[in-house]
């Protein structure tokens, strides 16, 4: 999928784009190795986890060097929130889709904002 943005639209406020690169991991191979093994991500990028129904999904930072922000989403909305850190990262939450950013990059997002991927 090219030409994504990932848009947030606060519950008050305006919207901005937080990733203007997105890629989505759509295989099985795409989600488990996820950002494993890269040394760095772009400022502007996020890696989007689409599942097929909401359910508690978990995420680890096993052999990822840096800080990412992860936000876990239902239908758009977002659920949970957690900056996590490299190496030794781990967090869960209830989505049927999550979003990884670099860390600092879903600073502005809270649980029941809206995000969006779009072209």
């Amino acid at each position: 999928m090219t030409g994504v943005r990932l848009v947030h639209r606060p519950e008050s406020g305006s919207e901005r784009v937080l990733a203007s690169d997105v890629d989505v991991a759509r295989s099985a191979f795409e989600q488990a190795r996820g950002l494993m093994f890269r040394r760095s991500i772009p400022d502007d990028y996020a890696l989007a986890f689409p599942f097929d129904e909401a359910d508690t999904q978990w995420l680890h930072m096993l052999f990822v060097p840096f800080g990412i922000d992860a936000v876990w989403l239902v239908d758009g909305e977002v659920t949970a929130k957690k900056r996590l850190a490299p190496f030794v990262g781990l967090g869960r939450g209830r989505a049927d889709t999550v979003v990884e950013l670099p860390a600092g990059a879903a600073e502005p997002v809270a649980a029941g904002d809206e995000l969006r991927l779009v072209r």
